[in-house]
């Protein structure tokens, strides 16, 4: 599923089938998450894509083909695939276990081919083994909605009362991170969405309710996963002193102006950018510790434009995942 031109619906390909290059393997696509960044790049709000582009970048799937010098990968390992597909790894970021702040790194869905697709082709080194126990559709999401949560929840610092807002795939995974963890969640949605504030009370939050209403504690910390930029001072509001307000997303709304009464008390406001190997590697050693079920509806490849429809209006629970292999798809498991 090819976009052709941001603005317009993906559009079905016939294309060769890419070939491993040196360092690189292919991976034959079981599964490919939709995320929220994948229609910042559809719909235009990320700018300068490589196009004609395949987007996804939350890939799962089998390797069955290996490039010259690639090592710890072999023709049938199952692996995921991320946002980051590349780095330098000379510049001053990639030298300072920084590497998702290269200026030169290439994102897989973006600048880079991903995986709404038979097949991906991918660089070794930005591979992940993926936990056995866990079937290939629900595994997807965890490859972005669960590696930027997982650096956003570690950005909140170690505080007990947890805000979220927005209630998606990445928001959901966390829930469950952070109640296994002991911690207070509270979960803030779009007012009318009565369904995903009883959803996140069924995975563990102790309070859910509407972005626009204040939580019945003060927070300790809050990540912002709706790129709604008019939450970051409600979040302000909501976060004691010394707080910490995440800004999760790649792409978000402008910000209105707002006192500095509630920035006072040393509360914080940062962004999380992109990922490291590392963040992989911590998080998916975590899994084997926290048991995380996705939640996801699964759609046939050549139903990716509904796919990104539904995310983009609110009408799913979890996460969206093609699955090139299926003949129906709308399922939830």
């Amino acid at each position: 599923m090819v976009l052709e031109r941001q603005g317009t619906p993906l559009v079905e390909r016939e294309m060769p089938v890419p070939q491993a290059g040196p360092g690189s393997v292919r991976l034959r696509v079981a599964a490919c998450a939709v995320c929220r960044t994948d229609l910042h790049v559809v719909d235009g709000d990320l700018p300068r894509p490589r196009l004609p582009l395949i987007p996804g970048h939350e890939i799962v799937g089998v390797v069955d083909a290996v490039g010259r010098d690639v090592q710890g990968i072999a023709v049938g390992d199952r692996v995921g695939v991320p946002w980051l597909g590349w780095t330098c790894g000379a510049c001053g970021y990639c030298r300072t276990d920084r590497e998702n702040l290269c200026p030169d790194a290439r994102f897989h869905g973006y600048t880079l081919d991903g995986g709404f697709a038979e097949y991906v082709v991918a660089d070794a080194r930005f591979c992940f083994g993926i936990p056995e126990d866990v079937e290939d559709a629900h595994a997807a999401p965890l490859l972005c909605a669960g590696l930027i949560g997982y650096r956003s929840y570690r950005a909140a610092g170690p505080g007990r009362r947890l805000g979220l807002y927005g209630f998606g795939a990445a928001a959901h995974i966390i829930t469950q991170v952070a109640v296994h963890e002991g911690r207070e969640v509270y979960a803030f949605t779009r007012p009318e969405d009565e369904e995903s504030q009883a959803f996140a009370r069924r995975l563990g939050a102790v309070w859910a309710g509407a972005a626009d209403q204040a939580p019945p504690e003060p927070l300790d910390a809050a990540i912002l996963f709706a790129p709604v930029g008019a939450l970051v001072p409600a979040a302000l509001r909501a976060v004691s002193p010394g707080g910490t307000v995440v800004c999760a997303g790649i792409h978000m709304s402008e910000i209105p102006a707002f006192p500095y009464e509630i920035l006072w008390g040393e509360r914080l406001v940062r962004s999380v950018a992109n990922l490291t190997r590392r963040d992989g590697e911590e998080f998916f050693a975590l899994l084997a510790d926290v048991p995380i079920l996705t939640e996801v509806r699964t759609y046939p490849l050549a139903r990716a434009n509904a796919a990104l429809d539904d995310l983009r209006h609110g009408r799913l629970q979890g996460a969206a995942v093609l699955v090139p292999s299926s003949p129906g798809g709308g399922g939830s498991r």
